[in-house]
């Protein structure tokens, strides 16, 4: 059956792959919270076990690309970074066991989690959901992939942000509470992952804010950097 649409259809964002003129096409960013015992510890938490994991969900068109320009988003005073080692899905899995949970990882890449702070203390303190705080224009910038294939699997490293040449964040991915097969493991018990789902697999400690005319750079050691200006 044939059919015409209501309105113009939009094209799925894009990330480019380190040595290739091929892309990759972005169909959904889930995120974990909660995966460096630092960072649970700076923003108030005392349990820094392996408990029941907090994921949230990002508009694929939340992603931009290394080097854009990022508008600094309406309805906050207090914008905060979130540097993260982000793992594109290439195939189709759930209730995946996390032995063979990487098997389903295409490449990865530098992301930050941009999170209007003010917002998620103002829905943690009420009870309510996190939406607005982490998902809006542009909200989601991710760098360039590394292919597991020329790459392989990243385990440990140093992950690191700066603002205007200022070190903010600074650790190790062997840190993590959870590894990145861990998170795909577990997030595939909730929901089947696709071929272009990215995953954000969580901050260390260290974010803080970020103001109209700040430079951000950030990197994950043999993976690659990001930069972006906020605007």
């Amino acid at each position: 059956m044939t059919y015409g649409l209501a309105v113009a259809s939009w094209e799925a964002p894009t990330l480019p792959i380190r040595g290739s003129a091929i892309r990759f096409p972005v169909r959904r960013v889930f995120c974990i919270g909660k995966n460096y015992a630092d960072h649970i510890r700076e923003m108030g938490g005392t349990d820094v076990s392996a408990e029941a994991a907090v994921f949230f969900i990002k508009p694929a068109d939340c992603v931009v690309a290394d080097g854009a320009k990022v508008a600094y988003p309406p309805m906050t005073a207090n914008l905060h970074h979130e540097v993260e080692l982000v793992a594109a899905i290439g195939r189709e899995g759930a209730n995946v066991p996390a032995d063979q949970a990487l098997s389903l990882v295409y490449g990865y890449a530098v992301g930050v989690d941009l999170t209007r702070r003010d917002l998620q203390n103002a829905a943690r303190d009420r009870g309510g959901p996190w939406d607005m705080a982490k998902s809006f224009d542009q909200a989601a910038p991710v760098g360039a992939l590394a292919r597991v294939e020329s790459f392989g699997h990243p385990q440990r490293g140093r992950i690191w942000l700066e603002v205007d040449g200022q070190m903010r964040q600074q650790a190790d991915l062997n840190q993590m509470i959870r590894t990145t097969a861990e998170v795909i493991a577990e997030l595939s018990r909730y929901i089947a992952l696709k071929p272009g789902d990215i995953v954000f697999t969580g901050t260390p400690a260290g974010v803080g804010p970020i103001a109209r005319g700040q430079k951000v750079r950030c990197g994950i050691e043999h993976v690659g950097e990001l930069t972006f200006d906020v605007v």
